[in-house]
Protein backbone atom coordinates (compact mmCIF):
# COMPACT_ATOMS: atom_id res chain seq x y z
CA UNK A 1 0.00 0.00 0.00
CA UNK A 2 1.24 3.68 -0.94
CA UNK A 3 0.77 6.81 0.86
CA UNK A 4 -2.17 7.21 -1.70
CA UNK A 5 -4.15 4.02 -0.81
CA UNK A 6 -4.24 5.40 2.77
CA UNK A 7 -5.12 9.03 2.12
CA UNK A 8 -1.67 10.47 3.45
CA UNK A 9 0.00 13.40 0.88
CA UNK A 10 3.76 12.31 -0.84
CA UNK A 11 6.21 14.98 0.11
CA UNK A 12 9.33 14.60 -1.50
CA UNK A 13 8.80 11.04 -2.95
CA UNK A 14 7.99 9.99 1.34
CA UNK A 15 4.42 8.81 2.56
CA UNK A 16 4.01 11.47 4.95
CA UNK A 17 1.84 13.55 7.50
CA UNK A 18 2.47 17.23 7.29
CA UNK A 19 3.18 19.54 9.80
CA UNK A 20 0.50 22.22 11.26
CA UNK A 21 0.76 25.47 9.91
CA UNK A 22 3.31 26.77 12.56
CA UNK A 23 7.11 27.02 10.95
CA UNK A 24 9.46 24.62 12.40
CA UNK A 25 13.22 25.48 13.46
CA UNK A 26 16.29 23.95 13.77
CA UNK A 27 15.50 24.35 17.56
CA UNK A 28 12.73 22.18 17.43
CA UNK A 29 14.39 19.44 17.27
CA UNK A 30 17.05 19.94 19.18
CA UNK A 31 16.53 17.57 22.40
CA UNK A 32 16.98 18.22 26.14
CA UNK A 33 20.08 15.69 26.38
CA UNK A 34 23.20 16.90 26.36
CA UNK A 35 25.74 16.10 23.39
CA UNK A 36 28.42 14.37 24.73
CA UNK A 37 31.05 13.67 21.65
CA UNK A 38 34.64 14.40 22.23
CA UNK A 39 35.58 17.82 21.15
CA UNK A 40 36.35 18.82 18.47
CA UNK A 41 34.39 15.82 16.52
CA UNK A 42 32.34 15.68 13.44
CA UNK A 43 29.36 14.73 14.74
CA UNK A 44 28.95 18.12 15.76
CA UNK A 45 28.96 19.52 12.79
CA UNK A 46 27.03 16.78 11.26
CA UNK A 47 24.03 16.90 14.16
CA UNK A 48 23.50 20.44 13.94
CA UNK A 49 23.48 20.63 9.94
CA UNK A 50 20.99 17.12 10.11
CA UNK A 51 18.49 19.92 12.84
CA UNK A 52 18.36 22.55 10.49
CA UNK A 53 18.08 20.76 7.44
CA UNK A 54 14.93 18.49 9.37
CA UNK A 55 12.35 21.19 9.51
CA UNK A 56 12.85 21.82 5.87
CA UNK A 57 10.98 18.10 4.51
CA UNK A 58 7.96 20.32 6.77
CA UNK A 59 6.92 16.91 8.63
CA UNK A 60 5.88 16.39 12.21
CA UNK A 61 8.66 15.27 14.42
CA UNK A 62 6.30 12.21 15.17
CA UNK A 63 6.36 10.94 12.02
CA UNK A 64 10.42 11.46 12.10
CA UNK A 65 12.58 8.37 12.94
CA UNK A 66 16.41 7.74 13.14
CA UNK A 67 17.78 4.40 14.68
CA UNK A 68 20.90 3.64 15.26
CA UNK A 69 23.23 0.90 15.73
CA UNK A 70 26.78 0.91 18.05
CA UNK A 71 28.98 3.62 17.79
CA UNK A 72 30.10 7.09 18.65
CA UNK A 73 27.53 8.64 15.87
CA UNK A 74 24.59 6.10 17.26
CA UNK A 75 24.17 8.64 19.79
CA UNK A 76 22.30 10.76 17.64
CA UNK A 77 18.53 9.57 18.38
CA UNK A 78 19.17 11.00 21.69
CA UNK A 79 20.32 14.58 20.39
CA UNK A 80 17.08 14.89 17.84
CA UNK A 81 13.29 15.60 19.48
CA UNK A 82 11.83 13.17 17.11
CA UNK A 83 11.49 9.85 17.57
CA UNK A 84 14.27 7.27 17.89
CA UNK A 85 15.94 4.03 18.86
CA UNK A 86 19.31 3.07 19.61
CA UNK A 87 19.26 -0.31 18.48
CA UNK A 88 22.08 -3.62 18.39
CA UNK A 89 25.52 -3.56 16.75
CA UNK A 90 24.94 -3.31 12.93
CA UNK A 91 21.28 -4.37 12.96
CA UNK A 92 19.69 -1.02 12.37
CA UNK A 93 18.79 -1.45 8.54
CA UNK A 94 17.15 -4.82 9.70
CA UNK A 95 14.96 -2.64 12.38
CA UNK A 96 14.75 0.12 9.67
CA UNK A 97 13.29 -2.50 7.40
CA UNK A 98 10.47 -3.73 9.63
CA UNK A 99 9.42 0.35 10.18
CA UNK A 100 9.70 1.51 6.79
CA UNK A 101 7.42 -1.77 5.55
CA UNK A 102 4.89 -1.90 8.20
CA UNK A 103 4.81 2.27 8.97
CA UNK A 104 4.25 4.04 5.50
CA UNK A 105 3.80 7.22 7.55
CA UNK A 106 6.88 7.43 8.73
CA UNK A 107 10.43 8.97 7.29
CA UNK A 108 12.67 6.46 8.56
CA UNK A 109 16.51 7.46 8.65
CA UNK A 110 19.16 5.25 9.95
CA UNK A 111 22.54 6.67 11.62
CA UNK A 112 25.83 4.49 11.48
CA UNK A 113 29.48 4.38 11.04
CA UNK A 114 32.52 2.59 9.17
CA UNK A 115 32.29 -0.09 11.53
CA UNK A 116 28.82 -0.45 12.81
CA UNK A 117 27.46 -0.63 8.80
CA UNK A 118 30.30 -2.04 7.14
CA UNK A 119 31.75 -4.93 9.30
CA UNK A 120 28.78 -6.31 11.57
CA UNK A 121 26.14 -4.89 9.59
CA UNK A 122 27.62 -5.68 6.13
CA UNK A 123 25.35 -8.46 5.43
CA UNK A 124 21.97 -5.88 6.43
CA UNK A 125 22.94 -3.19 4.95
CA UNK A 126 23.30 -4.10 1.72
CA UNK A 127 20.34 -5.99 1.78
CA UNK A 128 18.61 -3.23 2.59
CA UNK A 129 19.85 -1.64 -0.61
CA UNK A 130 19.55 -4.02 -2.83
CA UNK A 131 15.82 -4.61 -1.63
CA UNK A 132 15.30 -0.81 -1.92
CA UNK A 133 13.40 -0.08 1.10
CA UNK A 134 12.50 3.21 1.49
CA UNK A 135 15.08 4.67 4.13
CA UNK A 136 17.56 6.74 4.76
CA UNK A 137 21.45 6.02 5.38
CA UNK A 138 23.61 8.33 6.98
CA UNK A 139 27.02 6.64 6.94
CA UNK A 140 29.79 8.74 9.39
CA UNK A 141 33.38 7.18 7.86
CA UNK A 142 35.82 8.55 10.20
CA UNK A 143 38.07 5.13 9.11
CA UNK A 144 38.45 4.55 12.99
CA UNK A 145 36.52 2.89 15.64
CA UNK A 146 36.31 5.41 17.68
CA UNK A 147 33.61 4.11 20.70
CA UNK A 148 36.23 1.31 21.58
CA UNK A 149 39.01 3.09 21.09
CA UNK A 150 40.80 3.05 17.94
CA UNK A 151 41.10 -0.26 16.71
CA UNK A 152 41.26 -0.19 12.44
CA UNK A 153 37.54 -0.58 11.00
CA UNK A 154 36.75 -1.84 7.01
CA UNK A 155 37.45 1.81 5.99
CA UNK A 156 40.57 2.30 7.12
CA UNK A 157 44.05 2.78 5.18
CA UNK A 158 46.26 -0.01 4.36
CA UNK A 159 48.97 0.41 6.69
CA UNK A 160 47.31 2.20 9.71
CA UNK A 161 48.90 1.56 13.37
CA UNK A 162 45.86 1.32 15.79
CA UNK A 163 45.93 -1.04 18.98
CA UNK A 164 44.63 -4.15 16.98
CA UNK A 165 46.82 -3.69 13.78
CA UNK A 166 50.39 -2.26 16.32
CA UNK A 167 52.36 -3.22 12.94
CA UNK A 168 50.00 -1.46 10.32
CA UNK A 169 46.78 -2.75 8.74
CA UNK A 170 47.30 -5.06 6.05
CA UNK A 171 43.49 -5.03 5.04
CA UNK A 172 42.55 -3.77 1.78
CA UNK A 173 39.69 -1.10 2.59
CA UNK A 174 36.20 -0.68 1.68
CA UNK A 175 35.37 2.17 -0.45
CA UNK A 176 31.53 2.47 0.93
CA UNK A 177 30.21 4.31 -2.28
CA UNK A 178 31.39 1.19 -4.45
CA UNK A 179 29.99 -1.13 -2.19
CA UNK A 180 26.52 0.77 -1.83
CA UNK A 181 26.62 1.19 -5.78
CA UNK A 182 27.29 -2.98 -6.14
CA UNK A 183 24.66 -3.65 -3.88
CA UNK A 184 22.39 -1.77 -6.69
CA UNK A 185 21.45 1.40 -4.37
CA UNK A 186 19.11 3.44 -6.22
CA UNK A 187 20.44 6.91 -4.68
CA UNK A 188 23.83 7.25 -3.13
CA UNK A 189 26.04 10.39 -2.03
CA UNK A 190 28.86 11.31 -0.72
CA UNK A 191 29.91 14.43 1.87
CA UNK A 192 32.27 16.27 3.91
CA UNK A 193 31.25 16.49 7.60
CA UNK A 194 32.85 20.32 7.61
CA UNK A 195 30.79 20.85 3.95
CA UNK A 196 27.45 22.13 5.40
CA UNK A 197 25.88 23.33 1.98
CA UNK A 198 27.11 20.43 0.07
CA UNK A 199 25.93 18.28 2.92
CA UNK A 200 22.70 20.03 3.20
CA UNK A 201 22.24 19.62 -0.49
CA UNK A 202 22.91 15.83 -0.67
CA UNK A 203 20.54 15.30 2.31
CA UNK A 204 17.92 16.98 0.86
CA UNK A 205 18.07 14.96 -2.25
CA UNK A 206 18.14 11.85 -0.30
CA UNK A 207 14.90 12.73 1.61
CA UNK A 208 13.10 13.72 -1.55
CA UNK A 209 14.30 10.19 -2.98
CA UNK A 210 11.50 7.31 -2.96
CA UNK A 211 13.96 4.35 -2.06
CA UNK A 212 16.89 3.10 -0.21
CA UNK A 213 19.59 6.31 -0.30
CA UNK A 214 22.80 6.27 1.37
CA UNK A 215 25.20 9.42 2.18
CA UNK A 216 28.84 8.79 2.81
CA UNK A 217 29.71 11.52 5.32
CA UNK A 218 33.80 11.92 5.71
CA UNK A 219 33.59 12.67 9.36
CA UNK A 220 36.87 13.38 11.50
CA UNK A 221 37.63 11.82 14.28
CA UNK A 222 40.24 13.83 16.32
CA UNK A 223 40.94 11.42 19.30
CA UNK A 224 42.00 8.05 17.44
CA UNK A 225 42.60 9.06 13.68
CA UNK A 226 42.72 13.10 13.81
CA UNK A 227 43.13 14.63 10.46
CA UNK A 228 42.24 11.81 8.16
CA UNK A 229 40.65 14.39 6.05
CA UNK A 230 42.50 17.22 6.38
CA UNK A 231 43.68 17.46 2.99
CA UNK A 232 39.78 17.89 1.49
CA UNK A 233 39.34 20.77 4.06
CA UNK A 234 42.88 23.36 3.36
CA UNK A 235 41.25 25.61 0.77
CA UNK A 236 44.17 25.33 -1.42
CA UNK A 237 44.55 21.15 -1.13
CA UNK A 238 40.66 20.78 -1.46
CA UNK A 239 40.46 22.70 -4.97
CA UNK A 240 42.56 19.99 -6.26
CA UNK A 241 41.72 17.01 -4.97
CA UNK A 242 37.47 17.40 -4.35
CA UNK A 243 35.32 16.72 -7.80
CA UNK A 244 32.27 18.13 -7.48
CA UNK A 245 29.13 16.19 -9.19
CA UNK A 246 26.64 18.70 -10.45
CA UNK A 247 23.89 17.43 -12.55
CA UNK A 248 23.69 18.19 -16.26
CA UNK A 249 27.44 19.87 -16.29
CA UNK A 250 30.99 18.64 -16.89
CA UNK A 251 32.58 17.53 -14.55
CA UNK A 252 35.46 19.31 -13.97
CA UNK A 253 37.35 20.67 -10.69
CA UNK A 254 40.58 22.76 -9.45
CA UNK A 255 40.84 26.82 -8.99
CA UNK A 256 40.59 27.82 -12.46
CA UNK A 257 38.08 25.04 -13.83
CA UNK A 258 41.22 23.59 -14.98
CA UNK A 259 41.13 19.94 -14.80
CA UNK A 260 38.17 17.10 -15.72
CA UNK A 261 37.05 14.00 -15.77
CA UNK A 262 37.28 11.83 -19.09
CA UNK A 263 36.08 8.70 -20.30
CA UNK A 264 38.92 5.63 -20.61
CA UNK A 265 39.39 3.21 -23.33
CA UNK A 266 38.12 0.66 -20.64
CA UNK A 267 35.46 2.17 -19.64
CA UNK A 268 36.48 3.89 -16.71
CA UNK A 269 36.60 7.28 -15.73
CA UNK A 270 40.10 9.51 -15.43
CA UNK A 271 41.18 13.03 -14.71
CA UNK A 272 42.98 15.32 -17.58
CA UNK A 273 44.13 18.70 -18.14
CA UNK A 274 41.23 20.35 -19.41
CA UNK A 275 43.14 22.32 -22.39
CA UNK A 276 44.82 19.64 -23.50
CA UNK A 277 41.66 17.29 -24.32
CA UNK A 278 38.82 20.04 -24.74
CA UNK A 279 35.95 20.41 -23.31
CA UNK A 280 33.97 18.63 -25.25
CA UNK A 281 35.91 15.39 -24.19
CA UNK A 282 34.79 16.23 -20.86
CA UNK A 283 31.53 13.93 -18.95
CA UNK A 284 28.81 15.58 -18.32
CA UNK A 285 27.26 14.15 -14.94
CA UNK A 286 23.99 12.22 -15.04
CA UNK A 287 23.11 10.57 -12.15
CA UNK A 288 20.11 9.19 -13.67
CA UNK A 289 21.74 6.31 -15.65
CA UNK A 290 20.45 2.79 -14.75
CA UNK A 291 23.76 1.45 -15.75
CA UNK A 292 25.75 1.34 -12.41
CA UNK A 293 28.42 1.34 -14.14
CA UNK A 294 28.43 4.78 -14.86
CA UNK A 295 28.18 5.69 -10.84
CA UNK A 296 30.49 2.91 -9.83
CA UNK A 297 33.36 4.50 -12.64
CA UNK A 298 33.10 7.71 -10.92
CA UNK A 299 33.49 5.92 -7.63
CA UNK A 300 36.72 4.61 -8.31
CA UNK A 301 38.40 8.02 -9.51
CA UNK A 302 41.35 8.98 -7.03
CA UNK A 303 41.82 6.11 -4.05
CA UNK A 304 41.91 6.09 -0.27
CA UNK A 305 44.84 9.07 -0.14
CA UNK A 306 42.12 11.07 -1.42
CA UNK A 307 44.33 12.03 -4.44
CA UNK A 308 40.81 12.62 -6.29
CA UNK A 309 37.00 12.69 -4.17
CA UNK A 310 34.23 13.38 -5.97
CA UNK A 311 31.31 14.49 -3.66
CA UNK A 312 27.53 14.87 -4.83
CA UNK A 313 25.44 12.41 -5.95
CA UNK A 314 26.57 9.65 -7.81
CA UNK A 315 23.35 7.36 -8.34
CA UNK A 316 19.70 8.68 -8.16
CA UNK A 317 17.24 6.49 -10.02
CA UNK A 318 13.94 4.80 -9.64
CA UNK A 319 12.57 1.70 -9.15
CA UNK A 320 9.73 0.18 -6.71
CA UNK A 321 10.49 0.02 -3.19
CA UNK A 322 10.53 -3.42 -1.52
CA UNK A 323 7.95 -1.92 1.51
CA UNK A 324 5.51 -0.63 -1.62
CA UNK A 325 5.61 -4.15 -2.92
CA UNK A 326 5.58 -5.99 0.49
CA UNK A 327 2.36 -4.08 1.53
CA UNK A 328 0.46 -4.45 -1.57
CA UNK A 329 0.79 -8.24 -1.21
CA UNK A 330 -0.66 -8.18 2.08
CA UNK A 331 -3.67 -6.04 0.63
CA UNK A 332 -3.63 -8.86 -1.72
CA UNK A 333 -3.83 -11.68 0.57
CA UNK A 334 -6.47 -9.77 2.66
CA UNK A 335 -9.16 -9.32 -0.24
CA UNK A 336 -8.38 -12.71 -1.69
CA UNK A 337 -10.63 -15.81 -0.98
CA UNK A 338 -9.98 -17.20 2.21
CA UNK A 339 -7.38 -19.93 2.30
CA UNK A 340 -8.98 -23.59 3.06
CA UNK A 341 -7.46 -24.42 6.55
CA UNK A 342 -8.33 -28.40 6.07
CA UNK A 343 -6.93 -28.26 2.83
CA UNK A 344 -3.69 -26.88 4.03
CA UNK A 345 -3.32 -29.70 6.86
CA UNK A 346 -4.45 -32.19 4.64
CA UNK A 347 -2.34 -31.34 1.91
CA UNK A 348 0.48 -33.17 -0.28
CA UNK A 349 2.98 -30.96 1.79
CA UNK A 350 2.76 -32.76 5.59
CA UNK A 351 4.43 -35.34 6.85
CA UNK A 352 3.58 -37.68 10.04
CA UNK A 353 6.52 -37.90 12.77
CA UNK A 354 6.06 -41.21 14.66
Amino acid sequence: MTATDLGLPQLGGLDLVPTTDETQKAKDFKSDQEVRWCPGCGDYVVLNTVQSFLPSLGLKRENIVFVSGIGCSSRFPYYLNTYGMHSIHGRAPAIATGLATTRPDLSVWVVTGDGDALSIGGNHLIHALRRNINIKILLFNNRIYGLTKGQYSPTSDQGTVTKSTPMGSVDTPFNPVSLALGAEATFVGRALDSDRKGLTEVLTAAAQHRGSALVEIYQNCPIFNDGAFDVLKDKDEAAHRIIPLRVGEPIRFGPEGEYGVVPTRWGGFDVAKVAEVGEDALVVHDPSISDTAYAFALSRIGDQNLNHTPTGIFRQVSRPTYDDQARAQVEQARTAKPADLQALLTGKDTWTVD
